[in-house]
């Protein structure tokens, strides 16, 4: 099971930005590569604290993984040291500061303030049915993304001299001052394209359509959004590629409606059927089941099929399907049917006699949400 993010930070649901951002940069310093040469397991929570800032740091995501844990982030996503060291230096190495001198020690070729340029995400909608999201599904879908030309080459950045950042030196009342900046030409990768093809833009990249795999967990929901690392558009030179963003949309079922993990589905029957007792076929999310009606069957009355709803995306196991029953009245009848009823209606037979253990409908209510 995957250690909660909360915990490798060391701080409460209650952080602030600041809090969460404070705790990360003391475990990336405690962690780095250059305090701890050669030691997986050091370089192993430096990971996991980088992937636990990239989600905690962000207002949506954060809210995602409060309320569905690590399964919102499932089918794509970097998890458990998914995250090479480039997209930690590349997304946060502003976070590091002067611990290391302005560089990271020559780590992953980031010597000098170099850095591996990432590629812009991509961003598609994905479809599901219900039967889809019950269970899990993988879906093959083309993408366009750009990427590097065939042919292409590229040299060291005559501006930075490989560098990926520029000093400037300034004469102030204080003494001279030096800052560094990245580098306009190179963007901070500290290369240059060379030699390009005919088809590539000015970056030497050109768009090709992909089919992409994306595993999507059982339980998602409308509006979730997923991501599949290094599926976006590739970056020029040594970068690295963006992400593909996949929002989850969700087609409408025709008898089956969701709530959380329960599914609903309404049964509607005669008055002879209610009378007598009979069974029917219903839809769920495996195929059709069929059900006994008893005799005497009240409209209204819930019946709960357990396990037949939908796969909780945290693992919690599988909601249920709810079957209300609802008996039909007919709005006209013939002369022999009116005849029959108004025999009945004085019948002690036919006088509501509700017991105690017929439940109100405040009372059903209660007992679908329990």
């Amino acid at each position: 099971m995957k250690q909660d993010f909360y915990e490798i930070l060391g701080i409460s649901k209650s952080a602030t930005a600041a809090e969460i951002k404070k705790a990360y940069r003391k475990k990336a310093i405690e962690f780095h590569p250059d305090k701890n040469p050669g030691d997986a397991e050091a370089e192993e929570m430096f990971k996991k604290a980088a992937e636990a800032y990239e989600v905690l740091s962000d207002p949506d995501k954060k809210a995602r993984y409060d309320q569905y844990g690590h399964a919102a982030f499932e089918g794509g996503g970097f998890g458990g040291g998914g995250m090479n060291m480039d997209d930690i230096f590349s997304q946060f190495g502003d976070i590091f500061g002067s611990a290391f001198g302005g560089g990271f020690g020559g780590f992953g070729g980031f010597s000098g303030g170099q850095r591996r340029v990432k590629g812009s995400n991509l961003r598609i909608r994905v479809s599901l049915t219900l039967e889809e999201i019950a269970h899990g599904v993988e879906k093959k879908v083309k993408v366009k993304r750009k990427k590097q030309a065939a042919g292409v080459t590229y040299k060291t950045c005559t501006t930075c001299n490989g560098a990926g950042q520029v000093t400037k030196i300034t004469n102030t009342i204080l003494g001279r001052m030096q800052t560094a900046a990245t580098c306009n030409s190179c963007g901070g990768s500290g290369q240059i394209i060379d030699k390009r093809p005919k088809d590539a833009d000015a970056q030497g990249l050109k768009v090709v359509e992909e089919t992409v795999s994306i595993k999507i967990p059982p339980g998602v929901e409308q509006g979730m959004q997923l991501k599949v690392s290094g599926k976006g558009n590739e970056a020029p030179g040594n970068g690295i590629s963006g992400d593909l963003l996949v929002a989850i949309e969700t087609k409408e079922h025709a008898t089956l409606k969701r709530e959380g993990d329960n599914l609903h589905y309404d049964l509607y029957i005669s008055i002879s059927d209610a009378i007598l007792g009979t069974t029917k076929e219903i839809d769920t999310v495996t195929g059709q089941v069929r059900i006994k009606l008893e005799a005497g069957i009240q409209s209204g009355k819930i019946l709960r099929l357990r396990g037949k709803g939908i796969t909780s995306i945290n693992g919690y196991g599988t909601g249920d399907l709810l079957v209300h029953v609802n008996v039909w009245t007919p709005k006209e009848l013939n002369k022999e049917q009116r005849e029959f009823f108004e025999k009945m209606r004085n019948t002690e037979n036919f006088e509501p006699k509700p017991e105690k253990s017929d439940k109100s409908f405040f009372e059903k209510v209660k007992d679908m949400f329990s």
